[in-house]
C-alpha cells in the first residue's frame, strides 16, 4: 500500500524539554516507518505571539531541529524543514483566507490559547482582551494552509487539538465546494495519547514557567532539577509511608522513565516508608541521565556540525517546497489565477 502525507510541527522555542520528548517526539520516531512524514520548525506561527522578540529566533530553530535529530527523526526517513522556507505555504494562506469566515477563526481554540500567551507576555490579569494582531486572528488558517499546502492526509494529534483540526477540514470542503473540485482532502486525525509530564513544580511543563528539564541539559543540572520534583506533600518524615498515587511529580517521572522492576520496588518501598523521597530523586536523576545519554551525545555530535545540520534542512525545505508546488499548480487552476 502507497504510503501518504502525514504532517506536524512545532513552534521554534529553542531547546526542548522532556515533555516534548514524551508527548510528541517519541511518537513521531514511531510514525516515521508508517507514513511519509513531513515535520516542520513553525517560525511564521513563533513571530504570532513574539514578532517583537526575534533576537534568538535563529538559534530557537536550529535547536529544535538539533533535538529532534538527537531524539531519532531520521532525515532519510521524514522531510525536516522550516516553514518559512516553503513560500507555497504562504501563498495558500492568502488564498484560503479570501475564503474563510471571520467567525470560523476566531472561535477556533488554538486561537484563544495564543491570546493566553498573549495576555501572560503582557502580565495582563484583567479580563481585557489583548491587542489582536491581523497575524494572530490568521494563525487558525494559517495552520490549515501548513497541511493543505502538503496535501496531508492524516495529522497526528492529542484529543484537544481536535477542534483546530475541524476547521481545517472544514476550509477544506469549503474550497473544494466553492471551485468544484476534489483537489483536497479531508485530513483525518490520528489520535494519540500524549502522556502528561508536569514540571517540577506540578504545574504544566513549559519554557517560560521555569519548571522544565531540557532534553539538552548535562547531568548535573539534570539532577539538580530532579531534586526541585515535588513529591508527596502529605509526608512529613523519611520513614513515614508514602503514597505514590499523591507524589505529584517524581514517581510520574519513574513511571515515564523507568523500567517496571524499578517502579514496583519504588512503589513498594515508599509505601512501606523504606524510601526517603530525597534519595527516591537522587535515583531518578541517575535514570534519567543514563536513558539520555546517548541522545545528549548525538546531539552534540550534530551540534559540531550545524553545516549538515543546515544542509538537512535545506534538502527538506526544498522537498517540501516541490510537494506544496505540485498542490499550489492544482490551486491556481482551481481558481483561476
Amino acid at each position: 500500500m502507497e504510503k501518504v502525507n502525514l504532517i506536524s510541527g512545532m513552534r521554534s522555542t529553542g531547546r526542548l524539554h522532556l515533555g516534548h520528548y514524551m508527548g510528541v517526539i517519541t511518537n513521531w520516531v514511531k510514525l516515521q516507518d508508517e507514513y511519509n512524514c513531513f515535520y516542520f520548525v513553525a517560525d511564521w506561527h513563533a513571530l504570532t505571539t513574539k514578532y517583537d522578540n526575534t533576537q534568538n529566533l535563529r538559534q530557537d530553530k536550529l535547536d529544535v531541529v538539533l533535538d529532534w535529530l538527537a531524539c531519532g527523526i531520521d532525515p532519510d526517513k521524514s522531510v525536516i524543514y522550516f516553514q518559512s522556507k516553503v513560500l507555497q505555504i504562504a501563498e495558500l494562506h492568502i488564498l484560503l483566507s479570501m475564503i474563510t469566515p471571520n467567525n470560523w477563526a476566531e472561535r477556533d481554540p488554538t486561537l484563544k490559547d495564543m491570546v493566553k500567551i498573549l495576555k501572560n507576555k503582557e502580565n495582563d490579569t484583567s479580563d481585557n482582551m489583548p491587542q489582536m494582531t491581523y497575524g494572530l486572528l490568521g494563525y487558525p488558517i494559517l495552520m490549515s494552509a501548513d497541511i493543505m499546502a502538503l496535501n496531508a492526509a492524516i495529522v497526528p494529534v492529542g484529543i484537544d487539538q481536535l477542534a483546530h483540526l475541524e476547521i481545517t477540514r472544514d476550509i477544506a470542503r469549503r474550497f473544494n465546494n466553492i471551485y468544484k473540485t476534489d483537489l483536497f482532502n479531508e485530513p483525518k486525525p490520528k489520535l494519540t495519547e500524549i502522556p502528561l509530564l508536569l514540571g517540577v513544580d506540578g504545574q504544566k511543563m513549559g519554557k517560560s514557567f521555569n519548571n522544565d528539564i531540557k532534553i539538552s541539559d548535562d547531568e548535573e543540572t539534570t539532577s539538580k532539577r530532579i531534586m526541585q520534583c515535588v513529591t508527596d506533600r502529605t509526608r512529613a518524615r523519611k520513614d513515614d509511608p508514602g503514597h505514590p498515587e499523591q507524589c505529584e511529580v517524581a514517581f510520574k517521572y519513574y513511571q515515564a522513565f523507568a523500567n517496571e522492576e524499578t517502579v514496583q520496588q519504588v512503589e513498594c518501598e515508599c509505601r512501606a516508608g523504606k524510601r526517603g523521597c530525597a534519595d527516591c530523586k537522587r535515583q531518578l536523576g541517575k535514570i534519567i541521565n543514563e536513558k539520555f545519554a546517548p541522545i545528549r551525545e548525538k546531539r552534540e555530535e550534530y551540534k559540531k556540525d550545524t553545516d549538515k545540520v543546515y544542509d538537512i534542512i535545506n534538502e527538506g525545505s526544498k522537498k517540501a517546497a516541490l510537494e506544496a508546488e505540485k498542490v499550489m499548480k492544482k490551486v491556481r487552476d482551481a481558481v483561476n489565477i
